[in-house]
């Protein structure tokens, strides 16, 4: 039999074009965060180690960039390819915040609030005076950060707390205003804002009003983001020992949280403290909210920031202007250090309480997310470190843009309570048939104890059934009617079986909104909304039965790209590589441990610290994830050895 070489040749070229083809249509029915939001390098000088811990843009859109090394830079001509860095000042004291006013720097040192002036306009700082100084104990913790300029021109700062010595899991006020918010006037008169602040490392301004970002810790069940008002007490304790002093706002003794809370100061038989650890199976915790009527100075954060899921370490806060980032103008970005990410914020009042979602926004940054500030051309410069602390990515500092390219992703755009359920406006209009499908949807709740232990597992978790969902005439929002909502509970949402009128999945489908207000108003009626759901128990069966096979199959030799969706699903991918160590161990160093995939997953469910004493970060108790998925995961790891 003759063969037509030139005839195999064509077939052979016309089957990899058509291969080539479907594998580009197939990634592009993917969306990826980089297909609208794209991640640009600053370039640096090789001389300069950019540690960034403060960013400011000036009125001529030269980027102002401040180092923990004690270094500021004038960056001309930022979102260029030729940048120009130009040393303004050198031998500062680890500055974490840089703002500009009326021609002058404004920046916090350790110990400091400092004014940094040109006044010979050479390009150099030649005046440079302290606005007001605060006490330190010399303890490497205490940071300071800041400053927030405030609509009447005053500034803000915040102050971490040290840590214990032999109580080295304790957070301590050693010195006054540890574990406060200031405000200090340009004349240098200070006057102490609030307290219960951890590790405020991001003070932000929305509409006028002060917020900060916290860190999951001792009395910090998880990260969030707080409305300050003067006299707050947003939770950490330590900063109470200060509340005697003429000028405190509030009056509020540690007495008084230790009479409703348990600090659990124990030693044991030999006399050395014992670290308080995470009770399982507890009855009688308490959390923030339920102490709220016994302590009304106590304030519970606006929007929750579950740990490990939407950041490790949250960083800076900051509003996103009028025509940038197309449909989420006006809306809040979140910085995390450890996570090297941003997460995008819903706000909303209800009877006078800030509440509301929080999304995935952006990842894959080079090193950990610290400060943000928005370019004259509309991108966002990204200032990043991660010495001492750990992150993601594969630099230790870093200078980077996010830049929109105009395209707008499919995205819950915002999630607004009703008084029976929720209403989720998106970016495109849906595709009727899934929105109108009660599988497309799945809710849940949760809350955090409220303890002297670091960070909280999530508990009280419970199923809330999708009743119905009513889909407005343009596509472009649904309503929820819930079985039941929980006041001053995390509520879980997930849109996973929705897709856009052209097909499309959500680039991001999950979001978990905060509820510490039910609003009031007229609840969804039956006869206007659909109560289709195509998960009958029948389909759920073989859904169920399908996913098991599949199971099955992918348990022998399970793959990276089997696996990629859950480890995304449940940010597995945030904190571990394959390979590579990141904030946490690689995949592949786990495996070598040798544990039963029963064992690990009791280690996802209570993380153990000591098994890996040269990480920093601890590991959060990743209760949300299935018993079953979370054995696929273990199975996955083990498959690495």
């Amino acid at each position: 039999m003759k063969f037509d070489m030139n005839y195999l040749r064509h077939c052979a070229f016309v089957l990899l074009l058509l291969s080539v083809t479907f594998s580009s249509v197939s990634a592009q029915d993917i969306p990826a965060e980089e297909d609208f939001f794209k991640i640009a390098d600053v370039i640096s000088p090789e001389e300069y180690l950019l540690e960034v811990g403060g960013l400011t843009v000036l009125p001529n859109g030269n980027l102002a960039v401040a180092t923990r090394r004690g270094d500021i830079f004038i960056v001309e001509n930022p979102s260029s390819n030729n940048p120009y860095f130009r040393k303004f000042a050198t031998g500062l004291h680890e500055v974490l915040g840089l703002a500009y006013k009326d021609g002058a720097f404004y920046c916090s040192q350790r110990g400091e609030l400092t004014k940094l002036e040109d006044t010979d306009y050479d390009g150099k700082a030649d005046l440079i005076e302290t606005v007001y100084a605060w006490p330190l104990s010399g303890h490497y913790h205490e940071y300071s950060y800041g400053p927030q300029i405030a609509p009447d021109g005053s500034f803000f700062v915040s102050a971490n707390v040290a840590f214990g010595d032999q109580q080295w899991w304790r957070g301590e006020s050693r010195v006054p205003w540890r574990g406060w918010t200031m405000r200090i006037t340009e004349d240098g008169k200070m006057e102490p804002w609030a307290t219960g602040m951890r590790s405020p490392a991001g003070l932000g301004m929305i509409d006028g009003e002060l917020f900060y970002a916290e860190n999951q810790g001792d009395w910090i069940g998880s990260g969030g983001i707080w409305h300050v008002e003067k006299g707050d007490f947003t939770g950490h304790p330590a900063g109470l020992r200060w509340t005697d002093k003429p000028n405190s706002p509030l009056s509020m003794k540690t007495e008084d949280l230790y009479t409703h809370i348990d600090p659990r100061i124990y030693k044991d038989d030999e006399g050395n403290y014992v670290k308080p650890e995470n009770i399982q199976d507890e009855e009688d915790y308490k959390t923030m909210f339920e102490l709220q009527e016994d302590l009304p100075t106590l304030k519970t954060p606006a929007v929750w920031l579950p740990h490990g899921i939407l950041g490790i370490s949250n960083s800076d806060i900051i509003t996103i202007p009028d025509g940038h980032f197309g449909p989420f103008a006006g809306q809040v970005l979140v910085g995390d250090q450890g996570q090297s990410k941003i997460m995008r914020v819903a706000l909303e009042k209800v009877k006078g309480t800030y509440q509301g979602a929080v999304f995935d926004f952006r990842s894959g940054f080079q090193s950990g997310v610290l400060r943000m500030a928005w370019g004259n051309d509309g991108s966002l410069f990204v200032g990043e470190t991660n010495r001492g602390w750990g992150s993601a990515g594969e630099a230790n500092e870093g200078l980077q843009r996010l830049v929109w390219n105009r395209q707008v992703p499919f995205e819950m755009k915002n999630v607004s309570a009703k008084p029976d359920g929720f209403e989720i406006t998106f970016t495109k209009p849906v595709d009727p048939e899934t929105a109108k499908d009660l599988a497309s949807y799945s809710v849940s709740t949760f809350t955090y104890k409220y303890h002297p232990v670091y960070g909280s597992p999530m508990v009280d978790q419970q199923e809330t059934g999708v009743q119905g969902v009513k889909v407005s005439d343009d596509g472009m929002s649904v309503r929820l009617k819930l079985e039941n909502l929980r006041k001053s509970y995390i509520h879980y949402l997930i849109a996973d079986g929705l897709l856009a009128e052209d097909g499309q999945p959500l680039l991001h489908n999950t979001a978990y909104y905060t509820l510490n207000e039910i609003p009031e108003g007229p609840e969804l009626a039956l006869n206007e909304m659909s109560t289709r759901n195509s998960g009958n128990k029948a389909d759920q069966a073989a859904t169920t039965s399908e996913s098991r096979q599949t199971s099955q199959q992918e348990s022998d030799v399970p793959t990276y790209e089997s696996m990629k969706p859950l480890l995304t699903k449940y940010t597995c991918n945030a904190c571990h590589n394959r390979d590579k160590r990141q904030v946490g161990p690689a995949f592949s160093q786990i495996a070598q441990r040798n544990y039963t995939p029963e064992e690990m997953v009791e280690l996802i469910y209570n993380p153990d610290l000591s098994n890996w004493p040269d990480f920093a970060t601890a590991m959060p108790p990743m209760t949300n994830v299935p018993e079953e998925e979370a054995l696929r995961i273990a199975k996955w790891i083990n498959s690495l050895k």
